[in-house]
């Protein structure tokens, strides 16, 4: 436990002070920034900065010529209070006096010293670079030797820290219960939002900034003999535009065909929208023999509940038609759905003009269920009738030996 000192107990309600060493780690690993407060000439200054700790040390980031790396440069070191906030939620009572926070709350006092060690400032270094993200310290190239010597860090042992936090719900006066308005709280949290690479990124999006939630929203990558399906990822629309621009393969599909690759990018981007939204995962298709990308597809109405998932928004260059890339990714993710994820149904929609791909669900075992009127609006503004198809676990072992048997006589795409 850290010690209570003066500078650290409350004066009021004491009882939501704490001491507890995990406790407060927790909160200062769980924050990316923290305010800076040190004295220049008698005078406050605020500064706020990231971090990063290391054991029983708060590492803080900064340049060499800023004001408090300047003052810290003496074996005396720099006085300084550090405070890290998280704001959990808003409560909102019946009488204004009584609104308040959910928060967690570190400050920490003592005397913070420049790092003039470079192996550790190098660590510093790669602890706050996989604090923003797990593995990014060997997914980017690591600082030069000028670099390092233009950085700055504070050190401040963790000595003198409290945590402050408050809890729970309304906490009105009695008299005020029975008043006509709404008290509550609203719960608040940061999260990330959909990865926007750099202009002229190739690279894909890291595993470790891909949203991590329900195996059923994980696009997981698959392998099969002719086909590899992997994350959909913006660097791939260049590829997807080339591989797809033919009218065949965009005639029955919701969008129109794309007229430049800025446009594949827009529907490439619409798609890890919604994948970031939770309401599909997409994959890109890769030919398994040459590595080309060649084409796309997805799970939608995603529902683990019910264990259901539909299989579409399959766009495959005409090229590799009729090759076994289509069959063995439908069979990976029947396999997926079924097999890993304890699907009981999977579904197929399609336009019921769209008379080739229903001959293709069904080779693949699925069962036509019916006619959904006027489901969805086609790119021309006309009004599309679904056909909608599904197969049941109980169809899936069937269904499986067959595909497979189909896969057996067809010889990869060189």
């Amino acid at each position: 436990m850290y010690a209570p000192t003066p500078r650290t107990t409350a004066s009021r309600s004491r009882d939501r002070m704490s001491y507890d060493p995990a406790a407060v780690h927790a909160v200062l690993d769980e924050a990316y920034h923290c305010v800076l407060g040190f004295a220049v000439d008698g005078e406050p200054r605020l500064l706020p900065t990231l971090h990063v700790r290391i054991g029983d040390t708060l590492y803080l980031h900064g340049s060499t010529g800023s004001r408090p790396l300047l003052a810290a440069r003496g074996d005396a070191g720099l006085r300084i209070c550090v405070t890290v906030t998280l704001l959990d939620g808003l409560v909102y009572a019946r009488s204004q006096f009584h609104h308040s926070a959910n928060y967690r709350s570190v400050v920490a006092h003592g005397t913070a010293h420049l790092v003039t060690d470079d192996a550790e400032k190098s660590r510093m270094l790669t602890a706050l670079v996989e604090k923003v993200a797990a593995g990014r310290s060997a997914d980017s190239r690591p600082p030069s030797r000028r670099e390092l010597a233009e950085t700055a860090v504070l050190a401040l042992p963790l000595r003198e820290v409290s945590l402050r936090s408050r809890t729970g719900g309304v906490r009105d006066d009695p008299a005020d219960l029975d008043l006509p308005y709404w008290a509550g709280v609203v719960p608040l949290r940061l999260t990330a939002g959909l990865p926007e690479p750099d202009a002229g990124v190739t690279a894909p999006v890291p595993a470790g900034l891909r949203t991590v939630g329900s195996p059923w929203r994980e696009a997981a990558t698959l392998r099969g003999e002719h086909v590899l399906l992997e994350p959909l990822d913006l660097a791939h629309a260049d590829e997807l535009f080339t591989a797809t621009a033919e009218p065949e393969v965009w005639a029955h599909l919701t969008h129109p065909l794309p007229t430049d690759a800025a446009t594949m990018r827009e529907i490439v981007a619409g798609a890890l929208a919604a994948g970031h939204r939770g309401e599909r995962v997409p994959w890109v298709q890769r030919c398994a023999r040459t590595g080309a990308v060649v084409g796309t597809t997805s799970y939608y109405d995603i529902d683990p509940e019910r264990r259901a998932v539909a299989i579409g928004h399959t766009w495959l260059g005409r090229p590799w038609w009729r090759s076994g890339i289509n069959t063995e990714a439908k069979l990976l993710l029947l396999s997926r759905a079924f097999d890993e994820l304890g699907a009981v149904r999977v579904a197929w929609h399609t336009d019921i003009r769209n008379t080739r791909s229903q001959a293709a669900i069904e080779r693949l075992g699925a069962t036509r269920e019916g006619v959904l009127r006027m489901h969805r609006q086609r790119p021309d503004g006309s009004w599309r009738d679904t056909v909608q198809y599904a197969m049941t676990v109980d169809e899936w072992p069937n269904a499986q030996a067959r595909l497979r048997e189909r896969l057996r006589r067809t010889a990869p795409v060189a």
